[in-house]
């Protein structure tokens, strides 16, 4: 599997990303927490899923769900979906992420 990257020095840089690339009616995108690293991975070629894009940073955040101001650059954790002026992130902390492994080693590779 071929995987591109973009790496951003904070969190709140790779929330806004993913909310800028994210389809208007889209309100709640997920991220995951894995290895050190924050991160969302997006097909760059839909139909075929093959290369992948990892957006991410070397930062970690805590899993849950998180609303995320894009006028301030801002995110907390909350317990619900409250405003449909916000994006939401669900962050999850897989013990396992097969895919990432790849693209962690490729990117560490590449170093």
């Amino acid at each position: 599997m071929k995987f591109e990257f973009e790496e951003f020095e904070t969190v709140e840089e790779v929330l806004l990303y993913l909310v800028t690339i994210a389809p208007m009616m889209k309100q709640v995108l997920t991220i995951n927490v894995y290895k050190g690293y924050t991160f969302a991975m997006i097909p760059i070629a839909p139909l075929s899923g093959d290369p992948i894009l990892m957006i991410y940073t070397k930062k970690t955040i805590e899993p849950g769900l998180l609303e995320f101001d894009i006028s301030t650059q801002k995110y907390k954790k909350v317990t619900s979906l409250e405003r449909a002026d916000k994006s939401y992130f669900v962050v999850t902390s897989p013990k396992q992420n097969t895919l990432a492994d790849q693209a962690i080693a490729q990117l560490q590779g590449k170093k």
